[in-house]
């Protein structure tokens, strides 16, 4: 059935104000040093005209994966276009932090010592630093906690981590916010001391929280950085299993204990699911379902469902997704097209209805779900899609007035450029036509496939977007509407009144 929706042009409900660094990214610390990330989908897996070979054992995903060199963050480009997307957190965590040494004065002769999975040098460090400035971001961490830093019942030192901390800040490129693990209830794959326990977690966490607040003050303190500890996927069709399937996993409350020192930020991560590399897991949607109900709604629950524990370690304070996309193990093989589109706008638009906070999209430029293309930087829809969420959609979150449902989400925030009215976003999941009625005249920006929704570019009015010459960003400007517009099936239209 085809949906009417009637916009306002006055009279919406204010409900809050989202911080501007909402759309934020992770360059992963293996990006940094050089390590082992997912292998990518051949173009036919892509297009979905090949099958992706499913892996029956999840203990046999190490073989879906890959070494990488370091990712060049001195790259022209991959600055340009970090840059275009405005005022952003940069992450550097994931699984291979909590393995990493930081060998800052080369004295291990780039052999990594026992207890350690891999090195990082100064150099490094530094390029990633100077990445950071170049697009005026702001650093989170996480830090190493492996056999390599201390056994599980010895309590945590930190000589490695003021290492990090330090360097940062007489570079003058301060970290200023951190996670003490990555994903630490995930115990058996987190890589952390043999025999780490929820109790030794707790006694840790609390440990670098206080070390933080006595070194570090001006670094936000942010955790406990989980995944999938929630009702994650709950019983959706077409996502069967659950994330735990296979390997022990601990709650928050476990993790925190009876902590003394409080959070500033709480976090946790989110996929909508688990990409075709990881389905033996569970959890993973066939793509069939990737413009459904049931599956667009699970960023919303999970933001719900962990908003009673933010309320309770950190009343009053922002939620952080550290981790998000459309399926862990690197993306779904349309994860790089535009049907992902909807799914991300989506994301954006029902988390500022729930709470203030940020959303890090893994990742900025590696496998299938970055942003950029690994190597070439080139961007994929879902760059141009949040660069038009950040250029059109204001701080100022309203209640739109409308109910979510098949093919009318609609969102409401102020206007970017400061003027009177409203920037509304309208997503049509559906397969017929949503027709939207205006309040008067209205600059509209109608984003679509080139030609099918699993299309590698994506069409702005028509328009495709790709760079131009020198990497010069494609014209981004809406056309001008009154009375009704038209949503297409799996469309995504800003419209700015």
């Amino acid at each position: 059935m085809a949906e009417f929706v009637k916009l306002a042009g006055s009279g919406l409900t204010a409900l809050r104000e989202m911080d501007e660094r909402l759309v934020s990214y992770n360059v992963e610390m293996t990006e940094v040093t050089g390590g082992t990330f997912w292998k990518a989908y051949t173009d036919a897996q892509v297009d979905g005209t090949e099958e992706f070979p499913p892996i029956t054992n999840w203990q046999d995903m190490g073989n879906l994966q890959q070494w990488y060199d370091p990712i060049d963050t001195k790259n022209p480009r991959l600055i340009k276009l970090a840059k275009d997307l405005g005022a952003a957190w940069v992450r550097v965590s994931g699984t291979w932090a909590n393995k990493t040494y930081y060998d800052f004065d080369g004295h291990t002769g780039g052999k990594v010592p026992e207890g350690f999975q891999n090195l990082l040098t100064k150099d490094q460090w530094l390029s990633l630093l100077d990445f950071v400035k170049a697009i005026g971001g702001k650093l989170l961490v996480s830090i190493a906690n492996c056999p390599g830093i201390h056994s599980a019942d010895e309590p945590m030192p930190f000589e490695q981590a003021d290492l990090l901390f330090r360097t940062s800040k007489e570079y003058g490129v301060p970290i200023s916010a951190a996670e003490f693990t990555n994903e630490p209830n995930l115990i058996a794959l987190s890589g952390l001391p043999q025999g780490y326990t929820a109790a030794d977690h707790a006694r840790d966490h609390d440990l670098f929280g206080a070390w933080l607040r006595e070194n570090y003050p001006e670094c936000l303190f942010v955790g406990p950085c989980t995944v999938g500890d929630i009702d994650m996927f709950g019983t959706m069709e077409g996502a069967g299993g659950g994330m735990a399937a296979g390997f022990e996993m601990v709650t928050t409350e476990a993790l925190l204990g009876e902590y003394k020192t409080p959070m500033d930020v709480f976090s946790y991560h989110y996929y909508n699911g688990v990409s075709e590399r990881g389905q033996a897991m569970g959890g993973h949607w066939p793509y069939e379902a990737a413009l459904t109900e049931k599956y667009l709604s699970v960023a919303a629950s999970c933001a719900r469902q962990y908003t009673a524990r933010r309320d309770r370690y950190v009343p009053g304070g922002q939620m952080w997704v550290t981790e998000s996309g459309d399926a862990g193990c690197g993306g779904n093989t349309w994860a790089s097209t535009y049907v992902d589109v909807p799914r991300t706008l989506n994301e954006l638009g029902e988390f500022c209805t729930v709470t203030d906070g940020v959303i890090f999209h893994n990742t900025l430029a590696s496998s299938d779900y970055g942003f950029l293309k690994h190597g070439t930087f080139e961007p994929r829809p879902n760059y141009f899609a949040v660069l038009l969420w950040n250029r059109l959609m204001g701080k100022t979150v309203y209640a739109s007035g409308e109910e979510i449902r098949e093919g009318a989400h609609v969102y409401a925030h102020s206007r970017k450029d400061g003027k009177d009215g409203y920037a509304y976003l309208v997503i049509n999941n559906s397969q017929e036509v949503t027709t939207v009625e205006l309040p008067g005249q209205a600059q509209v920006y109608a984003l679509t496939g080139n030609g099918k929704l699993r299309s590698r570019t994506m069409l702005l009015n028509g328009r495709e977007l790709v760079l131009g010459e020198n990497d010069a960003l494609p014209e981004l400007s809406g056309v001008t509407a009154s009375g009704t517009v038209e949503v297409a099936p799996g469309g995504c239209t800003f419209i700015v009144v």
